[in-house]
């Protein structure tokens, strides 16, 4: 063989080996976005979950010990959306309950959203925050849940053993 075919040779199977490992890894990454968004037009706080498809999907199948279809089967979408509905909690600073209602849920690409609503209350300055979905099914998972108000975001991640964080939403001094 000639010694520039073996070194495309070497360089393709590198390439490949190297795609092959980075599939791995982004498949292993157990993450999930929240957006908690304040809306002055509808006066009120938005929940918008985003969990990767894939890892949705086998988690219904883990839970629920069964096979499930999140792309074919409404009832296996509802049962993922009301999980995720009840491993999510706002709490204001005085530790009331913040009773959100489910919005809906949907299929985006690889993404499965859920959505829920609570009126807002103009004197909140804290929100205490609990994200347990597919928590309790792989210790690696990672919750980061994004709070946009009046034009600033905060971010907090659940990670490890962590229950719950609480977002300060003070106005900053400039």
């Amino acid at each position: 063989m000639k010694p520039w075919r073996y070194a495309a040779l070497l360089m393709l199977l590198g390439l490949l080996i190297g795609h092959g490992i980075s599939q791995v890894w982004a498949h292993q990454q157990k993450e999930a976005i929240t957006t908690v968004l304040f809306n002055t037009r509808t006066g009120n706080i938005e929940v918008m979950h985003r969990f990767l498809l894939h890892d949705a999907e086998h988690a219904v199948k883990i839970l629920r010990q069964s096979s499930a279809d999140l792309i074919g089967s409404a009832a296996d979408q509802d049962w993922f959306a009301d999980y995720v509905f009840r491993c999510f909690s706002l709490h204001d600073q005085d530790d009331r309950l913040l009773p959100l209602s489910p919005v809906g849920h949907e299929i985006d690409g690889r993404f499965f959203w859920v959505y829920a609503e609570t009126p807002v209350s103009p004197d909140i300055n804290a929100l205490t925050i609990r994200h347990d979905a597919l928590r309790d099914i792989w210790t690696e998972q990672v919750n980061l849940v994004n709070v946009e108000r009046a034009g600033q975001t905060r971010s907090v991640a659940f990670t490890n053993g962590v229950q719950q964080l609480t977002v300060r939403l003070e106005e900053e001094e400039e």
